[in-house]
């Protein structure tokens, strides 16, 4: 079993500014190619920060369809017409990390998918061992940040090879 609440975490936290809910979605397609079966990320952000628009972002660019919406009341949905299947979870509204069997949590995330988790800090030990965090904060003026942080050897190649494509309209810097 790959779980592992002592995660690693690689040092640094990159960080790029978004203009707009158009920029967020952006930012998450930047990411897509770069995405390999079994990669999990963990969204992190307040009600509105973006969290969705970032996954409808990687959806667009993995080639799904479907319309992406937020999972809150489902907790978990599946998208399976792209590059990838795509399972987006909703931690939100979950009370105790055993609810997480009951909605295939640990199946899904190697299932040979992407998975996206908003919500993830409510329950990190059922984090696997290796993820990448990304974490947004709106600003007043519409504006968001976005920090990505690695945990885990594949997620810091994700994430260097995220930033290192220079994805979305923003510039990345790296903070220790």
């Amino acid at each position: 079993m790959r779980y592992n609440a002592q995660a690693m975490d690689n040092g640094l936290t990159y960080t790029c500014r978004s203009a707009s809910a158009e920029a967020t979605k952006e930012l998450g397609a930047g990411l897509a190619p770069f995405l390999a079966p079994d990669d999990v990320v963990a969204l992190r952000g307040d009600l509105g920060a973006g969290k969705t628009q970032f996954v409808q972002g990687v959806a667009r660019a993995l080639g799904v369809t479907d319309a992406v919406v937020s999972p809150t009341f489902n907790l978990v949905l599946e998208y399976r017409g792209g590059r990838l299947p795509l399972f987006h979870f909703d931690w939100y509204r979950l009370e105790e990390a055993s609810e997480l069997e009951d909605i295939g949590y640990f199946d899904l995330i190697e299932g040979g998918g992407v998975s996206f988790i908003e919500w993830g800090e409510r329950f990190p030990e059922e984090l696997p061992a290796g993820y990448l965090e990304v974490s947004l904060t709106a600003g007043m003026d519409g504006t968001r940040t976005v920090a990505a942080r690695a945990f885990g050897k594949r997620s810091r190649e994700l994430l260097e090879q995220w930033v290192g494509a220079g994805a979305g309209s923003g510039t990345w810097s790296a903070e220790a």
